[in-house]
């Protein structure tokens, strides 16, 4: 089930994020330096205060989170005892139903896990770069965009 972020998810919703990059990111050393307080500082101020965020919740638990800004996807995090089940999936399907007209995000080139992610799901990849200080590594941006249908091709099939 997705709901919406209430203040008192914060906590859970920091720790996700900090265990899933703690767990992901070992490429980068000024987040693998933060303790859990200084993630949860981050967290507060950046993400909470500055996105829309959607909880993927089972029972009581909260699973994973998206974060918006608009169609930016700026944060998408699953906890790594809930990864490999479809959360991520149902997240990103639901930030689809809130921006249909189509989403955007950027994640890291070595993180290849996301990246295969994203194009399973219909993301193209349509720049490469380097993520702002104090990352500095390879990123890759990426767009989806809903299909088009220009028109049925039914309805020039022969009825029987």
């Amino acid at each position: 089930m997705i709901r919406p972020f209430e203040p008192p998810d914060e906590a859970r919703v920091a720790d996700i994020w900090y265990q899933a990059g703690l767990a992901e990111y070992s490429y980068l050393p000024a987040f693998q330096a933060l303790d859990g307080a200084q993630a949860r500082k981050i967290f507060h101020d950046i993400i909470a205060n500055e996105c829309d965020i959607w909880l993927e919740v089972e029972g009581p638990n909260i699973r994973g989170f998206v974060a918006l800004k608009a169609s930016y996807v700026d944060r998408l995090y699953v906890d790594p005892l809930s990864q490999r089940v479809g959360v991520g999936k149902t997240l990103i399907h639901y930030a689809k139903t809130l921006q249909p007209q189509g989403l955007e995000l950027h994640t890291h080139q070595q993180n290849t896990r996301a990246c295969r992610f994203y194009q399973c799901l219909g993301f193209k990849a349509v720049k490469y770069g380097v993520s702002p200080p104090p990352e500095l590594v390879a990123d890759v941006e990426y767009h989806w965009r809903p299909e088009i249908t220009l028109c049925n091709p039914e309805r020039f099939m022969p009825s029987n």
